[in-house]
Protein backbone atom coordinates (compact mmCIF):
# COMPACT_ATOMS: atom_id res chain seq x y z
CA UNK A 1 0.00 0.00 0.00
CA UNK A 2 1.04 3.63 -0.55
CA UNK A 3 2.87 5.02 2.51
CA UNK A 4 0.69 7.94 3.59
CA UNK A 5 1.36 9.51 6.98
CA UNK A 6 -1.62 9.52 9.30
CA UNK A 7 -1.68 13.33 9.42
CA UNK A 8 -1.63 13.82 5.64
CA UNK A 9 -4.80 14.78 3.81
CA UNK A 10 -5.24 13.00 0.49
CA UNK A 11 -8.33 13.66 -1.61
CA UNK A 12 -10.02 10.41 -2.66
CA UNK A 13 -9.92 11.65 -6.26
CA UNK A 14 -6.10 11.72 -6.23
CA UNK A 15 -4.22 8.77 -7.73
CA UNK A 16 -1.10 7.60 -5.93
CA UNK A 17 1.06 4.69 -7.10
CA UNK A 18 1.56 1.86 -4.57
CA UNK A 19 5.21 2.77 -4.00
CA UNK A 20 4.63 6.51 -3.61
CA UNK A 21 4.87 8.11 -0.17
CA UNK A 22 3.37 11.21 1.46
CA UNK A 23 4.83 12.84 4.58
CA UNK A 24 3.24 14.41 7.66
CA UNK A 25 0.68 17.19 7.22
CA UNK A 26 0.93 17.18 3.42
CA UNK A 27 -2.19 18.00 1.41
CA UNK A 28 -2.81 16.20 -1.89
CA UNK A 29 -5.77 17.53 -3.85
CA UNK A 30 -8.20 16.14 -6.38
CA UNK A 31 -6.77 15.49 -9.82
CA UNK A 32 -3.24 14.85 -8.56
CA UNK A 33 -1.45 11.79 -9.98
CA UNK A 34 1.80 10.65 -8.34
CA UNK A 35 3.90 7.93 -9.95
CA UNK A 36 5.86 4.98 -8.65
CA UNK A 37 8.63 5.67 -6.17
CA UNK A 38 7.93 9.37 -5.79
CA UNK A 39 7.96 10.91 -2.31
CA UNK A 40 6.21 14.04 -1.06
CA UNK A 41 7.69 15.66 2.05
CA UNK A 42 6.06 17.10 5.13
CA UNK A 43 3.72 20.07 4.79
CA UNK A 44 3.69 20.03 0.98
CA UNK A 45 0.56 21.18 -0.83
CA UNK A 46 -0.09 19.72 -4.29
CA UNK A 47 -3.19 20.84 -6.18
CA UNK A 48 -4.58 19.33 -9.34
CA UNK A 49 -4.66 18.82 -12.17
CA UNK A 50 -1.03 17.86 -11.55
CA UNK A 51 0.78 14.78 -12.84
CA UNK A 52 4.05 13.73 -11.19
CA UNK A 53 6.09 10.92 -12.71
CA UNK A 54 8.37 8.28 -11.21
CA UNK A 55 11.06 8.55 -8.52
CA UNK A 56 10.72 12.25 -7.79
CA UNK A 57 11.88 13.62 -4.44
CA UNK A 58 9.77 16.56 -3.29
CA UNK A 59 11.05 18.05 -0.06
CA UNK A 60 9.01 19.76 2.64
CA UNK A 61 6.78 22.81 2.21
CA UNK A 62 6.69 22.81 -1.59
CA UNK A 63 3.48 24.19 -3.15
CA UNK A 64 2.89 22.66 -6.57
CA UNK A 65 0.01 22.94 -9.02
CA UNK A 66 -1.55 26.10 -7.67
CA UNK A 67 -3.57 28.48 -9.82
CA UNK A 68 -1.48 30.65 -12.16
CA UNK A 69 -0.56 34.07 -10.84
CA UNK A 70 -2.13 35.69 -13.86
CA UNK A 71 -4.94 38.22 -13.49
CA UNK A 72 -6.53 36.94 -16.70
CA UNK A 73 -7.05 33.49 -15.18
CA UNK A 74 -10.73 32.66 -14.74
CA UNK A 75 -10.54 29.12 -13.42
CA UNK A 76 -10.02 27.39 -16.77
CA UNK A 77 -8.83 23.76 -16.55
CA UNK A 78 -5.04 23.88 -16.89
CA UNK A 79 -2.29 21.60 -15.63
CA UNK A 80 1.16 21.02 -14.21
CA UNK A 81 3.15 18.04 -15.51
CA UNK A 82 6.37 16.90 -13.82
CA UNK A 83 8.50 14.13 -15.33
CA UNK A 84 10.72 11.55 -13.65
CA UNK A 85 13.61 11.59 -11.16
CA UNK A 86 13.43 15.28 -10.32
CA UNK A 87 14.66 16.62 -6.99
CA UNK A 88 12.57 19.55 -5.76
CA UNK A 89 13.76 21.19 -2.57
CA UNK A 90 11.99 23.15 0.15
CA UNK A 91 9.47 25.93 -0.46
CA UNK A 92 9.40 25.66 -4.25
CA UNK A 93 6.26 26.95 -5.99
CA UNK A 94 5.14 25.72 -9.42
CA UNK A 95 1.97 27.14 -11.02
CA UNK A 96 -0.34 25.51 -13.55
CA UNK A 97 -0.57 26.85 -17.10
CA UNK A 98 -2.98 29.24 -18.76
CA UNK A 99 -5.23 28.98 -21.79
CA UNK A 100 -3.35 31.91 -23.37
CA UNK A 101 -0.43 29.50 -23.90
CA UNK A 102 -0.05 25.72 -23.94
CA UNK A 103 -2.24 25.37 -20.86
CA UNK A 104 0.41 23.23 -19.16
CA UNK A 105 3.45 24.11 -17.09
CA UNK A 106 5.92 21.33 -17.81
CA UNK A 107 9.02 20.03 -16.02
CA UNK A 108 11.20 17.41 -17.73
CA UNK A 109 13.33 14.69 -16.14
CA UNK A 110 16.36 14.59 -13.81
CA UNK A 111 16.23 18.25 -12.80
CA UNK A 112 17.86 19.59 -9.63
CA UNK A 113 15.60 22.38 -8.37
CA UNK A 114 16.81 24.03 -5.20
CA UNK A 115 14.92 25.83 -2.43
CA UNK A 116 12.51 28.72 -3.08
CA UNK A 117 12.51 28.32 -6.86
CA UNK A 118 9.39 29.64 -8.59
CA UNK A 119 8.11 28.32 -11.92
CA UNK A 120 5.29 30.54 -13.14
CA UNK A 121 2.48 29.60 -15.50
CA UNK A 122 3.35 27.90 -18.79
CA UNK A 123 7.05 27.53 -18.02
CA UNK A 124 8.62 24.77 -20.11
CA UNK A 125 11.63 23.40 -18.23
CA UNK A 126 13.79 20.83 -20.01
CA UNK A 127 15.73 17.95 -18.49
CA UNK A 128 18.92 17.78 -16.40
CA UNK A 129 18.79 21.46 -15.53
CA UNK A 130 19.97 23.07 -12.29
CA UNK A 131 17.97 25.93 -10.79
CA UNK A 132 19.77 27.35 -7.75
CA UNK A 133 18.13 28.77 -4.63
CA UNK A 134 15.64 31.54 -5.29
CA UNK A 135 15.73 31.39 -9.08
CA UNK A 136 12.49 32.76 -10.51
CA UNK A 137 11.12 31.92 -13.96
CA UNK A 138 8.27 34.20 -15.02
CA UNK A 139 5.34 33.14 -17.17
CA UNK A 140 5.95 31.45 -20.54
CA UNK A 141 9.71 31.07 -19.99
CA UNK A 142 11.44 28.16 -21.77
CA UNK A 143 14.66 26.62 -20.44
CA UNK A 144 16.58 24.05 -22.49
CA UNK A 145 18.20 20.81 -21.38
CA UNK A 146 21.31 21.00 -19.17
CA UNK A 147 20.91 24.74 -18.55
CA UNK A 148 21.89 26.27 -15.19
CA UNK A 149 20.17 29.29 -13.63
CA UNK A 150 22.07 30.85 -10.73
CA UNK A 151 20.67 31.70 -7.35
CA UNK A 152 18.39 34.73 -6.93
CA UNK A 153 18.25 35.23 -10.70
CA UNK A 154 15.07 36.32 -12.45
CA UNK A 155 14.03 35.42 -15.99
CA UNK A 156 11.54 37.81 -17.61
CA UNK A 157 8.33 36.44 -19.08
CA UNK A 158 8.55 34.91 -22.57
CA UNK A 159 12.36 34.70 -22.45
CA UNK A 160 14.13 31.54 -23.60
CA UNK A 161 17.33 30.11 -22.14
CA UNK A 162 19.07 27.70 -24.50
CA UNK A 163 20.41 24.23 -23.87
CA UNK A 164 23.72 24.08 -21.97
CA UNK A 165 23.55 27.81 -21.17
CA UNK A 166 24.57 29.10 -17.75
CA UNK A 167 23.09 32.12 -15.97
CA UNK A 168 25.20 33.60 -13.19
CA UNK A 169 24.18 34.54 -9.65
CA UNK A 170 21.68 37.38 -9.21
CA UNK A 171 21.26 37.99 -12.93
CA UNK A 172 18.36 39.80 -14.57
CA UNK A 173 17.45 37.97 -17.79
CA UNK A 174 15.29 40.13 -20.05
CA UNK A 175 16.37 38.74 -23.45
CA UNK A 176 17.00 35.26 -24.80
CA UNK A 177 20.26 33.55 -23.84
CA UNK A 178 21.53 31.34 -26.68
CA UNK A 179 22.61 27.73 -26.16
CA UNK A 180 26.09 27.10 -24.70
CA UNK A 181 26.60 30.69 -23.55
CA UNK A 182 27.48 31.98 -20.08
CA UNK A 183 25.66 35.15 -19.11
CA UNK A 184 25.61 37.19 -15.92
CA UNK A 185 25.07 40.66 -14.53
CA UNK A 186 22.56 43.49 -14.55
CA UNK A 187 22.37 44.49 -17.32
CA UNK A 188 22.93 40.97 -18.54
CA UNK A 189 25.89 40.25 -20.81
CA UNK A 190 27.47 37.13 -22.29
CA UNK A 191 30.94 36.55 -20.85
CA UNK A 192 31.95 33.30 -22.52
CA UNK A 193 30.71 29.82 -23.31
CA UNK A 194 30.06 26.89 -20.97
CA UNK A 195 33.24 24.90 -21.67
CA UNK A 196 33.39 23.20 -18.27
CA UNK A 197 29.78 22.06 -18.49
CA UNK A 198 30.37 20.60 -21.94
CA UNK A 199 33.48 18.76 -20.74
CA UNK A 200 31.52 17.22 -17.89
CA UNK A 201 28.93 16.01 -20.39
CA UNK A 202 31.51 14.21 -22.50
CA UNK A 203 31.94 16.67 -25.34
CA UNK A 204 35.14 16.09 -27.29
CA UNK A 205 37.82 18.78 -27.48
CA UNK A 206 36.90 19.32 -31.12
CA UNK A 207 33.23 19.90 -30.35
CA UNK A 208 34.12 22.30 -27.54
CA UNK A 209 36.42 24.15 -29.94
CA UNK A 210 33.51 24.40 -32.37
CA UNK A 211 31.31 25.94 -29.67
CA UNK A 212 34.14 28.37 -28.90
CA UNK A 213 34.24 29.35 -32.56
CA UNK A 214 30.46 29.87 -32.68
CA UNK A 215 30.71 32.04 -29.57
CA UNK A 216 33.44 34.08 -31.25
CA UNK A 217 31.39 34.57 -34.41
CA UNK A 218 28.31 35.64 -32.45
CA UNK A 219 29.98 37.85 -29.85
CA UNK A 220 33.57 38.77 -30.71
CA UNK A 221 33.75 39.51 -34.43
CA UNK A 222 31.47 42.52 -34.58
CA UNK A 223 29.19 40.82 -37.09
CA UNK A 224 25.55 41.63 -37.58
CA UNK A 225 23.26 38.89 -36.38
CA UNK A 226 22.44 37.93 -39.97
CA UNK A 227 26.11 37.60 -40.91
CA UNK A 228 26.90 35.75 -37.68
CA UNK A 229 24.17 33.22 -38.42
CA UNK A 230 25.58 32.64 -41.90
CA UNK A 231 29.10 32.19 -40.52
CA UNK A 232 27.84 29.75 -37.89
CA UNK A 233 25.95 27.77 -40.54
CA UNK A 234 29.22 27.46 -42.47
CA UNK A 235 30.70 25.52 -39.53
CA UNK A 236 28.50 22.52 -40.35
CA UNK A 237 30.49 19.50 -41.44
CA UNK A 238 33.75 20.68 -39.88
CA UNK A 239 33.71 18.60 -36.67
CA UNK A 240 32.52 15.05 -36.06
CA UNK A 241 29.29 15.22 -34.07
CA UNK A 242 29.25 19.01 -34.25
CA UNK A 243 26.44 19.47 -36.75
CA UNK A 244 23.87 18.98 -33.99
CA UNK A 245 25.49 21.79 -31.99
CA UNK A 246 25.45 24.12 -35.00
CA UNK A 247 21.80 23.33 -35.65
CA UNK A 248 20.87 23.79 -31.99
CA UNK A 249 22.28 27.31 -32.03
CA UNK A 250 20.83 28.21 -35.43
CA UNK A 251 17.36 26.98 -34.52
CA UNK A 252 17.43 29.00 -31.31
CA UNK A 253 18.50 32.18 -33.09
CA UNK A 254 15.82 31.74 -35.75
CA UNK A 255 13.09 31.23 -33.15
CA UNK A 256 14.03 34.12 -30.84
CA UNK A 257 11.28 36.71 -30.51
CA UNK A 258 12.69 38.87 -27.71
CA UNK A 259 16.14 39.20 -29.25
CA UNK A 260 19.26 37.63 -27.84
CA UNK A 261 21.62 39.00 -25.23
CA UNK A 262 24.56 40.55 -27.12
Amino acid sequence: MTAIHATALVDPRAELAPSASVGPYAVIGAGVVIGEGSSVGAHCVIEGPTTIGRDNRIHSHAALGGAPQDMKYRGEPTALVIGDRNTIFQFCTFSRGTVQDAGTTRVGDDNWIMAYVHLAHDVQLGSRTVLANGATLAGHVHVGDWAIVGGLSGVHQFCHVGAHAMIGFQSHVSQDVPPFMMATGHPLAVHGYNAEGLRRRGYSRERIALVKQMHRLLYREGLTLERARAAIAAQAGTVEGGDADVQTLLDFLAASTRGIVR
